[in-house]
């Protein structure tokens, strides 16, 4: 390790390590780029691998002051389904006076016509301050759905956490990243748990040299 981090990331860093989550290697990109590195979100996949991503996702909320207080935590289907859920339950293991009344939702693909209907599940979002809950964002395209959809039900998005900010540029030319773009547009703080800077600051060797190089050739200058 070449400098200290906050033991919420340190141990999702390791979990991730050792997990294979985080992997190195040679990785080509939606965008076309060949990345040293790629976070596989969708392994957080045992009880243990979970717990450990919902505790990062709740300390990274409660420790971020720019975040504003909010009545739901909104997941996008499907991988945000079981992060707005487990990150409700461990919110409240943190702090059961200030998040004790927390809800959580997360949308249907399709429209429910019987029971309950619509594609809302779990609290309603009328008149609520909602935080979304997602993995990444890569391009935008599914986080600005996710508001469409919360603000057509009456909510309100206050902010966005997100796993991994890769902090690179959105195009070749270009100086925002996607999560800097995300951040312009709707006005709203966008907070990720982990970057890439993270990454390296908490990965050694070839493997965060190749890293260095990479944030060298694609990075935004700063956030």
């Amino acid at each position: 390790m070449t400098s200290p981090l906050p033991t919420h990331k340190t141990a999702l860093i390791n979990t991730c390590l050792e997990n294979s989550i985080l992997k190195f290697g040679t990785y080509t990109l939606k965008s076309g780029r060949t990345s040293p590195y790629f976070f596989q979100a969708g392994a957080f996949n045992t009880a243990s691998l979970l717990s450990t991503l919902s505790h990062a996702y709740a300390s990274t909320i409660s420790l971020t002051s720019s975040l504003p207080s909010f009545d739901v935590i909104f997941g996008p289907a499907y991988k945000g389904i079981p992060l707005a859920s487990t990150t409700a339950t461990a919110l409240f293991s943190i702090a059961p006076e200030k998040y004790g009344t927390v809800g959580y939702a997360f949308n249907r693909k399709e429209a429910k016509d019987h029971g309950e209907g619509g594609t809302i599940v779990g609290a309603s979002l009328q008149g609520k301050r909602v935080l979304v809950v997602d993995d990444v964002i890569t391009a935008g395209t599914a986080i600005r759905e996710a508001v469409g959809i919360i603000e057509a039900n009456g909510g309100e998005v206050v902010g966005i956490v997100v796993a991994l900010d890769r902090q690179e540029r959105l195009t070749d030319g270009g100086a925002e990243s996607a999560i800097m773009a995300v951040r312009r547009e709707l006005k709203v703080p966008v907070v990720p748990i982990l970057t890439l800077a993270d990454l390296i600051a908490g990965v050694g060797g070839s493997q965060r040299e190749r890293m260095v190089e990479y944030r060298e050739r694609w990075g935004v200058s700063e956030e």
